[in-house]
C-alpha cells in the first residue's frame, strides 16, 4: 500500500474559521508527544516510545500477546486501560523476547473519564509465581521476562495483583538519554546526595539534567538507603520531569526523528493505530497522575534475597488499580496469599525478616 508512505497532509480548515490564531497550529502534536512520552517513559525512566511509521512499528517493535488481551475498540471508545511498562538494562532489544530481567516494572492505568492516571512501581525482587512455567514455580517477579517473555510477565503480574493488563511495553536503557536530550533536558530535585558515573547530585538542589545525567541519577541503587524503593522513586521523578518538558517538541517531524532513533529500544503489543488512539483520546488523563509503589518486606528465601508482600498490601494495590480501571474491588487470592497464610508467624512490621518459608506443592 504505497499511499501509507506519503506524508500526512496538513489539516486545513475549510469552514472559514479565519479567526483561529495561526500559532495554535501544533498544540495537538505537543499533546501527542506528551502522552507518548508519559507512556514510553513510564518505563522507570527508561521508557521510549518508538514509532516512526506503520511499517517500522510492525516490523521492529510490535510483538502481540498470544491471546488478545484487549481490542482496539477499547481505545477508540475511551475505556480505561492498563499498561505494564518494563525496563531492561540490556543493549538493543533483539527480535527474541526472552532476554534479560526487567529491573523496572510499573503498572500504569489511564482513565479518560475520571481524567486520572496511576503509576505503581513493583519491586523487582518481589516474590511471585511464574504463571506458565509449570508446577508452582516461585521466582523474583523480574525473572518472568527472562523465563517467558512478555507473555509470562503479563500473566504473572495479572495473577499477583488480580488486575487485567491490556498492554505492555518493554524498553531498554539505551533510549533514555535520547528522550531526555530530545526534550532539551529535564529539571529534577534530587531526593538524596550521591555521585554516580562521574555525576554528582545534591539532595534538595534542583538541577537541569541532560540524558546521561538523568540515566546516572535514575540508575543508582547501592548507595540509596531505600535501595530499590529509592531507585523506583527516582525513576518516577524522571518520568514526570520528561512529561513536564515534553511540550518543547516543536513539530511532528522532530518527533518522528526521535522515534526512528530509538526504535531498537522498544517492544510492545500496541499497534500503530492503538498508539494513535491512545495519544488522541487519553491525553486528559495525564493531567492528574498518582504515583505509588508496592511495599514489600525483605526475606531470605531459597538462598536469595526477596521482597515478600503482605496480603493486606497486595489487596491495597489491587483495589487502587482496579478502581482506576472502573472495576469493582475483588479479594486477591493467589499463590502469594496462599504462601502468606502458611507463614503466620512472619513479622510484617520488620524491614528484613527471617523465617518466611515457601511451601512447594509436591
Amino acid at each position: 500500500m504505497p499511499d501509507q508512505k506519503q506524508p500526512q497532509p496538513p489539516i486545513h480548515h475549510h469552514h472559514h474559521h479565519h479567526h483561529h490564531p495561526r500559532r495554535k497550529r501544533h498544540p495537538i502534536f505537543r499533546w501527542v508527544v506528551g502522552i507518548v512520552v508519559l507512556l514510553l517513559v513510564a518505563i522507570g525512566g527508561y521508557g521510549y516510545y518508538l514509532y516512526a511509521s506503520v511499517q517500522h512499528t510492525a516490523n521492529k517493535t510490535y510483538i502481540p500477546l498470544k491471546k488478545g488481551k484487549t481490542s482496539t475498540s477499547d481505545l477508540k471508545y475511551k475505556k480505561p486501560v492498563s499498561l505494564l511498562l518494563l525496563g531492561t538494562d540490556t543493549g538493543d532489544l533483539g527480535r527474541t523476547e526472552a532476554r534479560g530481567r526487567t529491573d523496572t516494572m510499573i503498572v500504569i492505568t489511564l482513565n479518560p473519564q475520571m481524567k486520572k492516571t496511576t503509576m505503581t512501581s513493583i519491586p523487582r525482587d518481589t516474590m511471585a509465581q511464574m504463571i506458565g512455567a509449570g508446577n508452582t514455580e516461585i521466582q523474583k517477579i523480574n525473572a518472568a521476562y527472562n523465563l517467558g517473555g512478555a507473555e509470562m510477565t503479563v500473566d504473572s503480574v495479572t495473577s499477583l495483583l488480580n488486575v487485567p493488563i491490556n498492554y505492555y511495553a518493554v524498553v531498554n536503557m539505551g533510549g533514555l538519554t535520547k528522550i531526555v536530550d530530545a526534550v532539551g533536558g529535564v529539571d529534577v530535585t534530587p531526593t538524596l546526595s550521591f555521585t554516580n558515573s562521574g555525576y554528582t547530585f545534591t539532595k534538595g538542589k534542583a538541577i537541569h539534567m541532560n540524558g546521561k545525567q538523568a540515566l546516572a541519577y535514575s540508575r543508582m541503587r547501592y548507595e540509596d538507603p531505600n535501595n530499590d524503593y529509592g531507585r523506583q522513586q527516582r525513576q518516577q521523578q524522571i518520568i514526570m520531569s520528561i512529561l513536564k518538558a515534553a511540550p518543547s517538541f516543536q513539530s511532528l517531524a522532530n518527533f518522528k526523528t526521535l522515534l526512528s532513533s530509538v526504535e531498537g529500544n522498544l517492544r510492545t503489543n500496541l499497534t500503530f493505530d492503538d498508539m494513535t488512539s491512545m495519544f488522541s483520546n487519553y491525553r486528559g488523563a495525564a493531567k492528574n497522575v498518582k504515583q505509588d509503589h508496592m511495599q514489600g518486606v525483605g526475606a531470605n528465601i531459597l538462598n536469595a534475597s526477596y521482597q515478600v508482600v503482605s496480603t493486606k498490601e497486595l489487596q491495597r494495590v489491587s483495589d487502587e488499580i482496579r478502581s482506576n480501571l472502573g472495576l469493582p474491588k475483588a479479594t486477591v487470592h493467589n499463590e502469594e496469599t496462599r504462601q502468606n497464610a502458611l507463614n503466620p508467624n512472619f513479622s510484617w512490621s520488620g524491614t528484613n525478616g527471617s523465617g518466611y518459608v515457601v511451601h512447594q506443592n509436591q
